[in-house]
Protein backbone atom coordinates (compact mmCIF):
# COMPACT_ATOMS: atom_id res chain seq x y z
CA UNK A 1 0.00 0.00 0.00
CA UNK A 2 1.34 2.91 -0.70
CA UNK A 3 1.46 5.83 2.02
CA UNK A 4 -1.17 8.50 0.35
CA UNK A 5 -3.93 5.17 0.08
CA UNK A 6 -3.19 4.24 3.24
CA UNK A 7 -3.90 7.52 4.84
CA UNK A 8 -7.39 7.50 2.65
CA UNK A 9 -8.85 4.37 4.63
CA UNK A 10 -11.95 5.47 6.61
CA UNK A 11 -12.53 2.46 8.14
CA UNK A 12 -10.17 -0.82 9.12
CA UNK A 13 -12.40 -2.69 6.53
CA UNK A 14 -10.87 -0.63 3.70
CA UNK A 15 -7.51 -1.13 5.00
CA UNK A 16 -7.98 -5.20 4.50
CA UNK A 17 -9.17 -5.11 1.28
CA UNK A 18 -5.81 -3.18 0.64
CA UNK A 19 -4.04 -5.66 2.08
CA UNK A 20 -6.36 -8.30 -0.19
CA UNK A 21 -5.24 -6.18 -3.24
CA UNK A 22 -0.86 -5.90 -2.55
CA UNK A 23 -0.78 -8.84 -0.73
CA UNK A 24 -3.74 -11.29 -0.79
CA UNK A 25 -1.55 -14.71 -0.60
CA UNK A 26 -0.55 -13.29 2.98
CA UNK A 27 -2.37 -15.49 5.80
CA UNK A 28 -4.15 -13.06 7.63
CA UNK A 29 -5.57 -16.17 10.31
CA UNK A 30 -4.58 -19.41 11.30
CA UNK A 31 -7.12 -21.56 13.38
CA UNK A 32 -5.79 -25.44 13.99
CA UNK A 33 -4.81 -26.67 10.77
CA UNK A 34 -7.11 -23.71 8.69
CA UNK A 35 -5.71 -20.39 7.45
CA UNK A 36 -7.11 -17.58 5.48
CA UNK A 37 -5.38 -15.49 3.71
CA UNK A 38 -6.25 -11.76 3.18
CA UNK A 39 -7.79 -12.70 -0.08
CA UNK A 40 -10.07 -14.85 0.86
CA UNK A 41 -10.96 -12.94 4.50
CA UNK A 42 -11.88 -9.98 2.19
CA UNK A 43 -14.34 -11.86 -0.42
CA UNK A 44 -15.95 -14.04 2.42
CA UNK A 45 -16.65 -10.82 3.81
CA UNK A 46 -18.19 -9.37 0.77
CA UNK A 47 -20.05 -12.42 0.80
CA UNK A 48 -21.14 -11.37 4.01
CA UNK A 49 -22.04 -8.39 3.32
CA UNK A 50 -24.57 -9.24 0.90
CA UNK A 51 -26.10 -11.74 2.79
CA UNK A 52 -26.37 -9.25 5.85
CA UNK A 53 -27.82 -6.73 2.91
CA UNK A 54 -30.41 -9.60 1.79
CA UNK A 55 -31.72 -10.32 5.57
CA UNK A 56 -32.81 -6.68 5.47
CA UNK A 57 -29.62 -5.53 7.93
CA UNK A 58 -29.70 -1.29 7.79
CA UNK A 59 -26.74 1.01 8.06
CA UNK A 60 -26.19 1.00 12.30
CA UNK A 61 -28.12 -2.01 12.64
CA UNK A 62 -26.40 -3.96 15.05
CA UNK A 63 -25.70 -7.91 14.81
CA UNK A 64 -24.46 -9.77 17.33
CA UNK A 65 -21.92 -13.41 18.01
CA UNK A 66 -21.95 -15.17 20.89
CA UNK A 67 -19.16 -17.90 20.98
CA UNK A 68 -15.57 -18.78 21.77
CA UNK A 69 -13.17 -16.91 19.60
CA UNK A 70 -13.10 -17.70 15.78
CA UNK A 71 -11.57 -15.88 12.36
CA UNK A 72 -14.84 -16.32 11.37
CA UNK A 73 -16.15 -14.05 13.83
CA UNK A 74 -13.35 -11.27 12.18
CA UNK A 75 -14.96 -12.22 9.01
CA UNK A 76 -18.40 -11.66 10.09
CA UNK A 77 -17.41 -8.50 11.45
CA UNK A 78 -15.80 -7.20 8.68
CA UNK A 79 -18.78 -7.78 6.60
CA UNK A 80 -21.36 -6.40 8.83
CA UNK A 81 -19.01 -3.46 8.83
CA UNK A 82 -18.58 -2.82 4.70
CA UNK A 83 -22.20 -2.29 5.25
CA UNK A 84 -22.38 0.09 8.01
CA UNK A 85 -23.97 -2.28 10.28
CA UNK A 86 -22.10 -2.69 13.80
CA UNK A 87 -20.45 -6.06 15.66
CA UNK A 88 -21.75 -6.42 19.28
CA UNK A 89 -19.93 -9.43 20.54
CA UNK A 90 -21.42 -11.19 23.72
CA UNK A 91 -19.49 -12.27 26.89
CA UNK A 92 -20.37 -16.16 26.67
CA UNK A 93 -18.91 -16.65 30.34
CA UNK A 94 -22.45 -14.40 31.44
CA UNK A 95 -25.56 -16.22 32.63
CA UNK A 96 -28.65 -16.61 30.58
CA UNK A 97 -30.38 -13.74 31.85
CA UNK A 98 -27.59 -11.29 31.51
CA UNK A 99 -26.81 -12.76 27.86
CA UNK A 100 -30.44 -11.94 27.32
CA UNK A 101 -30.18 -8.34 28.52
CA UNK A 102 -27.32 -7.39 26.46
CA UNK A 103 -29.19 -8.91 22.91
CA UNK A 104 -32.58 -7.63 23.85
CA UNK A 105 -30.64 -3.90 24.71
CA UNK A 106 -28.48 -3.70 21.26
CA UNK A 107 -31.79 -4.87 19.17
CA UNK A 108 -29.48 -7.43 17.04
CA UNK A 109 -32.54 -9.18 14.93
CA UNK A 110 -29.34 -11.75 13.40
CA UNK A 111 -26.70 -13.49 15.94
CA UNK A 112 -23.70 -15.44 14.74
CA UNK A 113 -23.23 -18.01 17.76
CA UNK A 114 -20.45 -20.47 18.23
CA UNK A 115 -19.88 -23.81 19.08
CA UNK A 116 -21.46 -24.98 22.28
CA UNK A 117 -23.95 -21.85 22.62
CA UNK A 118 -26.66 -23.10 20.69
CA UNK A 119 -28.76 -23.43 23.97
CA UNK A 120 -27.51 -20.63 25.69
CA UNK A 121 -29.11 -18.30 22.81
CA UNK A 122 -32.05 -20.54 22.60
CA UNK A 123 -32.91 -19.77 26.48
CA UNK A 124 -31.88 -16.27 25.87
CA UNK A 125 -33.97 -15.78 23.23
CA UNK A 126 -37.74 -16.01 25.38
CA UNK A 127 -36.64 -12.74 26.69
CA UNK A 128 -34.59 -11.28 23.48
CA UNK A 129 -37.82 -11.44 21.29
CA UNK A 130 -36.10 -9.38 18.27
CA UNK A 131 -33.91 -12.04 16.98
CA UNK A 132 -35.03 -12.96 13.67
CA UNK A 133 -31.95 -15.31 12.49
CA UNK A 134 -29.30 -17.04 13.70
CA UNK A 135 -26.25 -18.72 11.83
CA UNK A 136 -23.97 -21.14 13.24
CA UNK A 137 -20.15 -20.65 13.15
CA UNK A 138 -18.50 -23.90 12.91
CA UNK A 139 -21.18 -25.29 15.70
CA UNK A 140 -22.67 -28.76 15.40
CA UNK A 141 -24.59 -28.16 18.10
CA UNK A 142 -26.76 -25.62 16.20
CA UNK A 143 -29.29 -27.16 13.61
CA UNK A 144 -30.13 -24.07 11.69
CA UNK A 145 -28.46 -22.36 8.93
CA UNK A 146 -24.46 -22.93 8.94
CA UNK A 147 -22.60 -19.83 8.37
CA UNK A 148 -19.85 -21.35 5.37
CA UNK A 149 -22.77 -22.38 3.69
CA UNK A 150 -24.80 -19.32 4.00
CA UNK A 151 -22.23 -17.09 2.87
CA UNK A 152 -20.89 -19.21 -0.11
CA UNK A 153 -24.69 -18.40 -0.75
CA UNK A 154 -23.60 -14.71 -1.86
CA UNK A 155 -21.20 -13.39 -4.39
CA UNK A 156 -18.33 -11.51 -3.56
CA UNK A 157 -18.84 -8.48 -4.44
CA UNK A 158 -17.66 -5.20 -2.66
CA UNK A 159 -21.40 -3.75 -1.46
CA UNK A 160 -22.11 -0.13 -2.79
CA UNK A 161 -22.45 1.15 0.83
CA UNK A 162 -19.02 3.54 1.86
CA UNK A 163 -17.89 3.51 5.23
CA UNK A 164 -17.13 7.21 6.81
CA UNK A 165 -14.69 7.60 10.04
CA UNK A 166 -17.39 8.41 12.13
CA UNK A 167 -19.72 5.52 11.99
CA UNK A 168 -20.45 3.05 14.55
CA UNK A 169 -18.26 -0.24 14.26
CA UNK A 170 -18.22 -2.07 17.38
CA UNK A 171 -20.29 -1.94 20.48
CA UNK A 172 -18.90 -4.18 23.60
CA UNK A 173 -20.63 -4.36 26.59
CA UNK A 174 -19.17 -3.02 30.13
CA UNK A 175 -20.40 -3.89 33.56
CA UNK A 176 -22.78 -1.23 34.80
CA UNK A 177 -21.99 1.01 38.17
CA UNK A 178 -26.21 0.50 38.75
CA UNK A 179 -26.82 -2.99 38.00
CA UNK A 180 -26.85 -3.23 34.00
CA UNK A 181 -24.28 -3.54 31.53
CA UNK A 182 -23.82 -0.58 29.09
CA UNK A 183 -23.30 -0.54 25.71
CA UNK A 184 -19.85 1.14 24.43
CA UNK A 185 -19.70 2.35 20.83
CA UNK A 186 -16.27 2.72 19.00
CA UNK A 187 -16.23 4.19 16.04
CA UNK A 188 -14.61 3.36 12.94
CA UNK A 189 -12.32 6.04 13.58
CA UNK A 190 -11.44 5.33 17.10
CA UNK A 191 -10.50 1.77 16.07
CA UNK A 192 -8.04 3.01 13.58
CA UNK A 193 -6.58 6.65 15.63
CA UNK A 194 -3.70 5.10 16.86
CA UNK A 195 -2.57 3.90 13.17
CA UNK A 196 -3.59 7.33 11.97
CA UNK A 197 -1.61 9.24 14.46
CA UNK A 198 1.65 7.27 13.91
CA UNK A 199 1.36 7.84 10.47
CA UNK A 200 0.43 11.01 9.98
CA UNK A 201 3.93 12.03 11.63
CA UNK A 202 3.52 11.82 15.45
CA UNK A 203 6.37 9.26 17.23
CA UNK A 204 5.87 5.42 16.94
CA UNK A 205 7.42 3.55 19.86
CA UNK A 206 9.76 0.43 19.40
CA UNK A 207 7.53 -2.12 20.22
CA UNK A 208 4.33 -0.36 17.80
CA UNK A 209 6.41 -0.89 14.87
CA UNK A 210 5.46 -3.58 12.65
CA UNK A 211 7.63 -6.54 12.17
CA UNK A 212 7.79 -8.38 8.86
CA UNK A 213 6.53 -11.69 9.38
CA UNK A 214 4.97 -11.29 12.54
CA UNK A 215 2.97 -13.39 14.11
CA UNK A 216 0.57 -12.79 17.00
CA UNK A 217 -1.34 -15.02 19.30
CA UNK A 218 -4.95 -13.78 19.76
CA UNK A 219 -5.51 -15.58 23.15
CA UNK A 220 -7.55 -13.00 24.82
CA UNK A 221 -11.58 -13.45 24.79
CA UNK A 222 -13.21 -11.14 21.44
CA UNK A 223 -16.02 -10.03 23.92
CA UNK A 224 -13.38 -7.95 25.28
CA UNK A 225 -11.25 -5.17 23.87
CA UNK A 226 -8.31 -6.88 24.09
CA UNK A 227 -9.34 -10.17 21.91
CA UNK A 228 -11.08 -7.44 19.10
CA UNK A 229 -8.39 -5.24 19.46
CA UNK A 230 -5.67 -7.47 18.99
CA UNK A 231 -7.70 -9.04 15.86
CA UNK A 232 -8.28 -5.68 14.22
CA UNK A 233 -4.44 -4.55 15.10
CA UNK A 234 -3.32 -7.35 12.48
CA UNK A 235 -5.23 -7.27 10.23
CA UNK A 236 -4.73 -3.46 9.59
CA UNK A 237 -1.19 -4.48 10.23
CA UNK A 238 -1.30 -6.78 7.48
CA UNK A 239 0.09 -9.96 9.78
CA UNK A 240 -0.66 -13.22 10.73
CA UNK A 241 -2.80 -13.55 14.33
CA UNK A 242 -3.17 -17.48 14.92
CA UNK A 243 -7.07 -18.10 17.41
CA UNK A 244 -7.24 -19.70 19.84
CA UNK A 245 -10.55 -20.95 20.98
CA UNK A 246 -10.01 -19.62 24.88
CA UNK A 247 -6.72 -19.24 26.52
CA UNK A 248 -5.09 -22.89 27.32
CA UNK A 249 -1.41 -22.34 28.66
CA UNK A 250 -0.99 -25.74 27.06
CA UNK A 251 -1.62 -24.77 24.04
CA UNK A 252 0.06 -21.56 24.13
CA UNK A 253 3.38 -23.20 25.13
CA UNK A 254 2.69 -25.22 21.55
CA UNK A 255 2.13 -22.65 19.24
CA UNK A 256 4.98 -20.39 20.82
CA UNK A 257 7.39 -23.28 20.21
CA UNK A 258 5.98 -24.44 16.56
CA UNK A 259 5.07 -21.06 14.49
CA UNK A 260 6.89 -17.96 15.10
CA UNK A 261 4.99 -16.34 17.08
CA UNK A 262 6.14 -12.76 18.05
CA UNK A 263 3.79 -10.93 20.08
CA UNK A 264 1.05 -11.84 22.69
CA UNK A 265 -1.24 -9.75 25.01
CA UNK A 266 -2.07 -11.72 27.95
CA UNK A 267 -3.53 -10.55 31.57
CA UNK A 268 -1.63 -10.46 34.26
CA UNK A 269 -3.15 -13.71 35.47
CA UNK A 270 -2.75 -15.70 32.20
CA UNK A 271 0.99 -14.84 32.41
CA UNK A 272 0.93 -16.23 36.08
CA UNK A 273 -0.57 -19.77 35.06
CA UNK A 274 1.84 -19.45 31.66
CA UNK A 275 4.77 -19.55 33.85
CA UNK A 276 3.52 -22.12 36.44
CA UNK A 277 3.13 -24.65 33.72
CA UNK A 278 5.43 -27.85 34.22
CA UNK A 279 6.48 -27.39 30.53
CA UNK A 280 7.50 -23.57 30.57
CA UNK A 281 11.28 -23.73 31.54
CA UNK A 282 11.30 -26.38 28.37
CA UNK A 283 10.12 -24.17 25.40
CA UNK A 284 12.47 -21.82 23.32
CA UNK A 285 10.90 -18.33 23.44
CA UNK A 286 13.81 -17.14 21.51
CA UNK A 287 11.11 -16.15 18.91
CA UNK A 288 9.22 -14.22 21.14
CA UNK A 289 9.70 -10.15 21.12
CA UNK A 290 6.97 -8.88 22.95
CA UNK A 291 4.75 -9.92 25.75
CA UNK A 292 1.81 -6.71 25.80
CA UNK A 293 -0.18 -7.50 29.31
CA UNK A 294 -2.62 -5.04 31.02
CA UNK A 295 -6.77 -5.26 32.40
CA UNK A 296 -4.69 -5.25 36.33
CA UNK A 297 -1.45 -4.24 37.70
CA UNK A 298 1.37 -6.91 37.97
CA UNK A 299 3.18 -7.83 41.45
CA UNK A 300 7.18 -7.23 40.98
CA UNK A 301 8.06 -10.47 41.52
CA UNK A 302 5.78 -11.62 38.79
CA UNK A 303 7.00 -9.49 36.52
CA UNK A 304 11.12 -10.81 37.66
CA UNK A 305 10.32 -14.20 36.83
CA UNK A 306 8.60 -13.69 33.78
CA UNK A 307 11.56 -11.52 32.43
CA UNK A 308 14.10 -14.44 33.78
CA UNK A 309 12.16 -17.27 32.29
CA UNK A 310 11.05 -15.56 28.79
CA UNK A 311 13.51 -13.35 28.48
CA UNK A 312 11.34 -11.05 25.87
CA UNK A 313 10.07 -7.49 26.16
CA UNK A 314 7.51 -7.05 28.43
CA UNK A 315 4.81 -3.65 27.55
CA UNK A 316 2.34 -2.93 30.36
CA UNK A 317 -1.29 -1.41 28.59
CA UNK A 318 -3.80 0.98 30.58
CA UNK A 319 -6.92 1.70 28.67
CA UNK A 320 -10.38 0.32 28.19
CA UNK A 321 -13.09 -0.49 26.43
CA UNK A 322 -14.24 3.45 26.46
CA UNK A 323 -11.20 4.07 25.03
CA UNK A 324 -10.84 1.88 22.08
CA UNK A 325 -8.60 0.04 24.15
CA UNK A 326 -4.78 1.06 25.16
CA UNK A 327 -3.88 4.76 25.84
CA UNK A 328 -0.71 4.44 28.09
CA UNK A 329 1.76 1.96 28.22
CA UNK A 330 4.68 1.47 29.92
CA UNK A 331 7.62 0.61 27.72
CA UNK A 332 10.13 -2.28 27.82
CA UNK A 333 13.18 0.11 28.57
CA UNK A 334 11.20 0.51 32.00
CA UNK A 335 10.53 -3.11 33.22
CA UNK A 336 13.93 -3.63 35.07
CA UNK A 337 13.69 -6.68 37.09
CA UNK A 338 15.61 -5.36 40.06
CA UNK A 339 12.56 -2.85 40.17
CA UNK A 340 11.86 1.16 40.02
CA UNK A 341 9.59 3.21 40.90
CA UNK A 342 8.43 3.94 37.17
CA UNK A 343 7.35 -0.14 37.45
CA UNK A 344 4.66 1.26 39.84
CA UNK A 345 3.58 3.15 37.03
CA UNK A 346 1.50 2.31 33.84
CA UNK A 347 3.47 4.58 31.44
CA UNK A 348 3.02 7.18 29.37
CA UNK A 349 0.73 8.57 27.16
CA UNK A 350 0.91 6.68 23.36
CA UNK A 351 0.53 9.26 20.42
CA UNK A 352 -2.25 11.44 20.30
CA UNK A 353 -3.34 11.10 23.48
CA UNK A 354 -4.07 13.66 26.63
CA UNK A 355 -4.41 12.62 30.26
CA UNK A 356 -4.80 15.33 32.85
CA UNK A 357 -5.54 14.36 36.71
CA UNK A 358 -8.78 16.07 38.04
CA UNK A 359 -10.71 16.52 41.14
CA UNK A 360 -14.36 16.31 42.06
CA UNK A 361 -15.00 19.58 40.06
CA UNK A 362 -13.55 18.63 36.90
CA UNK A 363 -10.26 20.98 37.43
CA UNK A 364 -6.79 19.87 37.13
CA UNK A 365 -4.55 19.35 40.13
CA UNK A 366 -1.08 19.50 40.15
CA UNK A 367 2.04 16.80 39.25
CA UNK A 368 1.95 13.96 42.10
CA UNK A 369 -1.40 14.69 43.51
CA UNK A 370 -3.92 12.01 43.15
CA UNK A 371 -7.78 12.61 41.41
CA UNK A 372 -9.37 10.96 38.55
CA UNK A 373 -7.67 10.17 35.74
CA UNK A 374 -9.52 11.57 32.47
CA UNK A 375 -8.42 11.16 29.14
CA UNK A 376 -8.93 13.13 25.27
CA UNK A 377 -8.20 11.45 22.25
CA UNK A 378 -9.68 10.48 18.43
CA UNK A 379 -9.52 6.58 20.61
CA UNK A 380 -12.53 7.54 22.57
CA UNK A 381 -15.19 5.87 22.19
CA UNK A 382 -18.61 7.59 20.41
CA UNK A 383 -20.81 7.43 24.12
CA UNK A 384 -23.23 4.64 25.42
CA UNK A 385 -25.60 2.89 23.08
CA UNK A 386 -29.15 4.48 23.82
CA UNK A 387 -27.76 6.27 26.82
CA UNK A 388 -27.34 10.34 26.98
CA UNK A 389 -27.18 10.23 30.64
CA UNK A 390 -24.27 7.79 31.13
CA UNK A 391 -22.60 9.21 28.53
CA UNK A 392 -22.87 12.93 29.26
CA UNK A 393 -21.64 11.60 32.63
CA UNK A 394 -18.53 10.07 31.45
CA UNK A 395 -17.28 12.57 28.65
CA UNK A 396 -17.79 16.50 29.14
CA UNK A 397 -18.25 18.83 26.13
CA UNK A 398 -14.47 19.18 25.55
CA UNK A 399 -14.17 15.53 24.96
CA UNK A 400 -12.73 14.66 28.22
CA UNK A 401 -13.39 10.83 29.51
CA UNK A 402 -13.46 10.35 33.13
CA UNK A 403 -12.07 7.16 33.98
CA UNK A 404 -12.77 6.07 37.18
CA UNK A 405 -9.69 5.46 37.87
CA UNK A 406 -7.77 7.57 40.33
CA UNK A 407 -4.10 7.96 40.11
CA UNK A 408 -1.69 10.97 39.47
CA UNK A 409 1.55 12.37 36.74
CA UNK A 410 5.03 12.11 38.01
CA UNK A 411 6.70 15.16 36.50
CA UNK A 412 8.23 13.15 33.68
CA UNK A 413 4.62 12.33 32.57
CA UNK A 414 4.32 8.93 33.71
CA UNK A 415 1.23 7.91 35.51
CA UNK A 416 0.53 5.92 38.74
CA UNK A 417 -2.78 4.21 39.24
CA UNK A 418 -4.03 4.94 42.81
CA UNK A 419 -6.96 3.85 43.41
CA UNK A 420 -10.28 3.33 42.19
CA UNK A 421 -12.93 6.16 42.03
CA UNK A 422 -16.03 3.48 40.80
CA UNK A 423 -16.54 0.74 43.07
CA UNK A 424 -14.75 -1.81 40.75
CA UNK A 425 -13.22 -5.34 40.84
CA UNK A 426 -10.96 -6.18 38.71
CA UNK A 427 -10.55 -10.40 38.94
CA UNK A 428 -8.84 -12.11 36.60
CA UNK A 429 -8.53 -9.02 34.06
CA UNK A 430 -12.51 -9.26 34.08
CA UNK A 431 -14.91 -6.05 35.43
CA UNK A 432 -16.94 -6.89 38.21
CA UNK A 433 -19.47 -3.62 39.39
CA UNK A 434 -20.26 -4.58 42.83
CA UNK A 435 -24.12 -3.38 41.86
CA UNK A 436 -24.29 -5.88 39.36
CA UNK A 437 -23.18 -8.66 42.23
CA UNK A 438 -25.30 -7.39 45.07
CA UNK A 439 -28.56 -7.13 42.73
CA UNK A 440 -28.34 -10.43 42.33
CA UNK A 441 -28.27 -11.38 46.26
CA UNK A 442 -30.64 -9.34 47.20
CA UNK A 443 -32.78 -11.55 45.18
CA UNK A 444 -32.31 -14.41 47.97
CA UNK A 445 -34.92 -14.05 50.05
CA UNK A 446 -32.93 -14.38 53.27
CA UNK A 447 -30.53 -11.52 52.75
CA UNK A 448 -31.23 -8.22 54.35
CA UNK A 449 -28.43 -6.20 53.50
CA UNK A 450 -25.73 -6.75 51.25
CA UNK A 451 -22.16 -5.20 50.52
CA UNK A 452 -19.60 -6.62 47.55
CA UNK A 453 -16.40 -5.59 48.01
CA UNK A 454 -12.73 -6.36 46.37
CA UNK A 455 -10.26 -8.17 48.43
CA UNK A 456 -6.23 -8.88 47.26
CA UNK A 457 -6.06 -12.46 45.56
CA UNK A 458 -2.77 -14.07 45.15
CA UNK A 459 -3.41 -15.59 41.88
CA UNK A 460 -6.33 -13.26 40.28
CA UNK A 461 -5.30 -9.91 41.35
CA UNK A 462 -8.71 -9.34 43.28
CA UNK A 463 -11.77 -11.53 44.47
CA UNK A 464 -15.39 -10.66 45.45
CA UNK A 465 -16.44 -10.61 48.89
CA UNK A 466 -19.93 -10.35 49.61
CA UNK A 467 -20.77 -8.83 53.11
CA UNK A 468 -23.91 -10.00 54.43
CA UNK A 469 -26.73 -9.56 56.72
CA UNK A 470 -29.14 -12.31 57.12
CA UNK A 471 -32.80 -11.50 57.69
CA UNK A 472 -34.00 -11.66 61.44
CA UNK A 473 -34.62 -15.59 62.37
CA UNK A 474 -33.36 -16.76 59.20
CA UNK A 475 -30.37 -19.00 58.46
CA UNK A 476 -27.79 -18.77 55.42
CA UNK A 477 -25.02 -20.81 54.13
CA UNK A 478 -22.19 -19.66 52.11
CA UNK A 479 -22.14 -22.45 49.44
CA UNK A 480 -26.24 -21.75 49.18
CA UNK A 481 -25.88 -17.68 48.20
CA UNK A 482 -23.40 -18.64 46.10
CA UNK A 483 -25.08 -20.91 44.44
CA UNK A 484 -28.05 -18.48 44.18
CA UNK A 485 -25.86 -16.02 42.58
CA UNK A 486 -24.23 -18.38 40.02
CA UNK A 487 -27.81 -18.52 38.23
CA UNK A 488 -28.41 -14.97 37.77
CA UNK A 489 -24.83 -13.67 36.69
CA UNK A 490 -21.74 -15.33 35.69
CA UNK A 491 -19.41 -17.45 37.55
CA UNK A 492 -16.41 -14.79 37.52
CA UNK A 493 -18.63 -12.19 39.44
CA UNK A 494 -19.94 -14.69 41.94
CA UNK A 495 -18.32 -14.13 45.34
CA UNK A 496 -15.15 -16.58 46.27
CA UNK A 497 -16.05 -15.98 49.91
CA UNK A 498 -18.89 -14.90 52.28
CA UNK A 499 -18.84 -12.79 55.71
CA UNK A 500 -22.11 -13.06 57.45
CA UNK A 501 -22.31 -9.42 59.51
CA UNK A 502 -24.70 -7.75 62.16
CA UNK A 503 -25.12 -4.57 59.95
CA UNK A 504 -23.23 -2.91 56.83
CA UNK A 505 -21.39 0.64 57.71
CA UNK A 506 -23.25 3.54 56.89
CA UNK A 507 -22.98 7.17 56.54
CA UNK A 508 -25.45 9.83 57.35
CA UNK A 509 -27.30 9.60 54.31
CA UNK A 510 -27.22 5.76 54.15
CA UNK A 511 -24.49 4.82 51.73
CA UNK A 512 -22.77 2.19 52.32
CA UNK A 513 -18.57 2.89 53.60
CA UNK A 514 -17.03 0.11 51.02
CA UNK A 515 -13.73 1.76 52.08
CA UNK A 516 -14.36 0.67 55.52
CA UNK A 517 -15.22 -3.06 54.87
CA UNK A 518 -12.20 -2.93 52.40
CA UNK A 519 -9.93 -1.47 54.97
CA UNK A 520 -8.60 -4.26 56.84
CA UNK A 521 -8.00 -6.70 53.70
CA UNK A 522 -5.50 -3.95 52.27
CA UNK A 523 -3.39 -3.40 54.84
CA UNK A 524 0.22 -2.99 54.04
CA UNK A 525 -0.83 -2.39 50.29
CA UNK A 526 0.59 1.01 49.42
CA UNK A 527 -2.15 0.67 46.47
CA UNK A 528 -5.83 -0.04 46.49
CA UNK A 529 -5.63 -1.84 43.46
CA UNK A 530 -3.94 -4.97 42.90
Amino acid sequence: MGENTALAAQSFCDVVREHAQAQGEVIAFTYGDEEISFAELSAGADRVANGLLALGVAPGERVAFLGKNHPLYFEAFLGAARIGAVMTPVNWRLAPPEVAYILDNCQARVVFVGEGFAQALATARAEATRIEQVIGIDAPDFPGTDYRTWRDGFAPTPPSHRVKAEDDALQLYTSGTTGKPKGAVMTHGSILSSRDATQSGEEMRKWQEPIPGDVTLLAMPCFHISGTGTGIGTMVAGSNAIVLPEYDPTKALDLIENFNISKIFLVPAALQILLNHPRVGEVDFSRLKYITYGASPIPLELMREAIRVIGCGFVQMYGMTETSGTIVALDPEDHVPEGSPRMRSVGKPLAGVEIKIIDEAGNPVPVGQVGEIATRSSKNMRGYWNNPEATAAAIDPEGWLRTGDAGYLDADGYLYIHDRVKDMIISGGENVYPAEVENALYSHPKVADVAVIGVPDAKWGEAVKACVVVKRGEELTEAELIAHARTLIAGYKCPKSVDFIEALPRNPSGKILRRELRAPYWVGKDRAVN
